[in-house]
């Protein structure tokens, strides 16, 4: 039974006692009160339409719990996640769009799939590559980007995507005097109220009761009041001149953008077929560059297009059923002419129509119903576009939720198996490609507010789901008039707990390097944005440079003798008494290529500096591995010093690298006569070796005691 136990960890489970479902059911429904509002809210952050956030609340969430070896992790869609999603999609297609949610959804499935293949194979432990310190830098920094890509939504601003996330908020800086007060009000209301919440009724769910009145209140005032309009009732000349510019120029974005594509296809299929270097490959390279070019262009004069139109208020004259008769500029209407008295911005245009927006935004309509289960688009192209990305995501998502998942079971006396935790995070996001999710993870919040309801096992995931389903089946109409103002302050009050800047600190104490990987990880994060994957991919290289580096020059020390009879370092303690006869020292690291050259420097240093020396000690307690460069280096050392007639002597030296030594031949040439288990061992041999030469040395352990008087 353990043994099956083992591949279906929800078994343990069984059989279900009814206080513990009780209490399972208790924080199941606790949970889904609040994943229902952020799931849409990282929906939206994710790039998605917000309705897709429930599609990865509902199967993936069970799934997870199911199948990973944590009895509290709430899974589901967490804002990091997220926003790595966002970022790396919108360089491949404009978000929210259907090619968007396609690769979303792909993205999904493959990170499901590298962490099913680390989960199966036991490869858990590659998430020490990211250290900790990069971790909290890019966190950091990764918080303060998702919050900031907030605030276009916050004040009801529009807000640019290029390549460069900085820019893209300094344009909405430079918009905040357009801010759409109502929208603002509906978003300080909601962080008003959870911050309330939070603070004087920290059991209530503060996110739902921001929900419910912020909703309630949008459909009581009309907060959305929009309306369609068609580009024919545009009645003034030169707006309706930039109307067509915009729609013309979406259309021909679009098909430059489909001729890129199509020649970045061309341009593959050659580099297989004819090779790097062929006149073919060049030719094709130069189309695909002007593709891009072109595009580029196309994109940033619909852009500027669209910025001037924004900037026109509108207004329009309606018939006795409140229809649009015609569009006018709020400033230049006719006379004689009679208007709604209301003011609109032109939002929204493709082919003939367009959106009036006199309101605030809210979530619109959800479909009804169970996501449609199909195969994600596994087109070759697509799926090495996103491999890297998906490797990304998957270490960082699963470090995310193996960190909660280890904080409380350990609260819990429990035990957490990393490699069952990959499979079940990766089978929850290969579902999640199956039925229509993006990328999700385990959730820091959420796994709290399910530990501290009381849970007892998966089960209240389980019933997460199904609440999440119940919203789906019958629940969705009730979400139409959320702001979306409303999912942005859910959004910022949930990432402000991320902004850690302490623990970039606490890296800087612990370690200079680390501090500097954390913050040139967030300094990078920042500066890439919106590609987080850059960001994170400085910091963990970094991090592996840094350690290389650290390792490259360990700590080498020449030992005198303590008045206890222990060696001690004499830089530390610089009147300790060494010899001329023998220099011992203790070398602080693994012998490997990166320091072994280090190394043999430090020894013929060593000698250089006592020229009478006639033995070398090398206390190698410390020495944890000996690689085939440093048996090379050390054999021809022993060899070149003993020829000089001087002896290398070996103290503490561990089972692993005496087996090397074996192996090699080195120990049959250094001598069983020269390695110790102890260095006192060690010193006596030689000492004995030395005889009269150092009776008077004051290194000496057996040094005879003075003649009496």
């Amino acid at each position: 039974m353990n043994s099956i136990a083992r591949y279906l960890p929800f078994l343990r489970w069984f059989p279900l006692k009814e206080g513990a479902l009780k209490a399972d059911f208790v924080a199941g429904i606790t949970v889904a009160l609040v994943l229902i509002p952020q799931s849409m809210a990282y929906a939206q952050l994710a790039g998605m339409p917000a309705y897709y956030g429930l599609y990865a609340g509902f199967l993936p969430v069970a799934v997870a719990a199911l199948f990973g070896s944590s009895n509290f992790l709430g899974t589901g869609p967490v804002a990091v996640v997220s926003l790595l999603t966002a970022s790396s999609l919108a360089v491949l297609a404009a978000p929210g769009s259907p090619d968007f949610v396609a690769l979303a959804i792909l993205l999904a499935f493959l990170v499901g799939v590298v962490q099913l293949a680390l989960g199966l194979f036991k490869l858990g432990v590659v998430v020490n590559f990211l250290s900790h310190p990069v971790i909290v830098g890019f966190t950091n920094a990764a918080a303060i980007i998702i919050g900031l890509s907030q605030v276009s939504k916050l004040f009801g601003v529009p807000m640019g995507r290029s390549e460069s996330f900085l820019v893209d908020i300094w344009g909405v800086a430079k918009q905040l005097g357009d801010t759409h007060l109502p929208t603002l009000l509906m978003g300080v209301l909601a962080i008003a109220l959870m911050w309330g919440v939070k603070k004087y009724r920290p059991k209530w769910p503060g996110v739902l009761i921001a929900v419910v009145v912020t909703t309630v209140l949008s459909w009581a005032i009309g907060f959305e009041r929009n309306v369609s309009a068609r580009v024919d009732q545009v009645a003034d000349a030169h707006l309706k001149a930039m109307v067509v510019e915009v729609v013309e120029g979406t259309r021909k974005q679009v098909d430059l953008g489909k001729e890129r594509l199509a020649r970045v296809a061309d341009l593959k299929a050659a580099e297989k077929g004819a090779g790097h270097g062929s006149t073919q490959v060049a030719s094709l390279e130069y189309a695909a560059d002007l593709a891009e070019i072109a595009a580029t262009q196309a994109e940033e004069e619909v852009a500027k297009i669209k910025k001037a139109l924004r900037g026109v208020p509108v207004t329009r004259s309606v018939d006795e059923q409140g229809g649009t008769l015609a569009v006018y500029p709020i400033d230049n209407v006719p006379a004689g002419v009679e208007t709604d008295g209301h003011a609109y911005r032109i939002r929204k245009v493709e082919d003939g129509k367009f959106k009036l927006v006199g309101g605030g935004d809210v979530v619109g309509t959800i479909p009804e119903g169970l996501p449609s289960v199909s195969m994600p688009d596994l087109g070759i192209d697509r799926i090495m576009s996103l491999l890297s990305v998906a490797i990304v995501i998957s270490l960082v998502g699963f470090m995310e939720a193996i960190s909660i998942a280890k904080a409380l079971a350990a609260k819990a006396k429990q035990k957490v198996d990393p490699n069952q935790e990959l499979v079940g995070q990766g089978l929850a996001n290969i579902v999640g490609g199956f039925t229509q999710a993006f990328p999700v993870s385990g959730s820091f919040s959420r796994s709290a507010v399910n530990f501290n309801a009381g849970a007892v096992s998966g089960m209240s995931s389980v019933i997460t789901a199904a609440f999440v389903l119940l919203t789906l089946l019958f629940l969705t109409p009730l979400l139409y008039h959320l702001p979306q103002a409303v999912l942005a302050a859910i959004i910022i009050m949930a990432v402000i707990g991320l902004v850690n800047f302490e623990a970039v600190k606490h890296a800087w104490h612990a370690s200079r390097h680390d501090g500097v990987a954390a913050g040139i990880t967030f300094v990078a994060t920042l500066l890439y944005a919106p590609h987080l994957d850059h960001g994170i991919l400085v910091g963990a290289g970094l991090a592996i440079l840094l350690y290389l580096y650290r390792t490259m020059r360990p700590r080498v020390a020449i030992l005198g003798r303590f008045p206890d009879g222990t060696l001690r370092d004499i830089k530390v303690h610089p009147d300790l008494p060494t010899s001329e006869h023998v220099v011992a020292m203790r070398f602080d690291g693994s012998l490997y290529f990166a320091n072994i050259a280090f190394f043999e420097d430090a020894v013929l240093e060593a000698v250089a500096d006592h020229p009478k020396a006639k033995y070398v000690l090398i206390v190698g307690d410390a020495v944890n591995q000996l690689d085939a460069s440093g048996e090379e280096v050390v054999h021809h050392l022993v060899s070149r010093l003993r020829e000089g007639g001087v002896e290398i002597v070996f103290s503490g030296l561990k089972k692993q690298v005496l087996d090397v030594m074996r192996h090699t031949g080195l120990f049959e040439l250094v001598g069983q006569r020269n390695i110790f288990a102890t260095e006192d061992q060690a010193l006596t041999a030689i000492y004995e070796r030395l005889a009269d030469v150092a009776q008077d040395d004051l290194f000496c352990p057996v040094r005879p005691a003075p003649a009496a008087a």
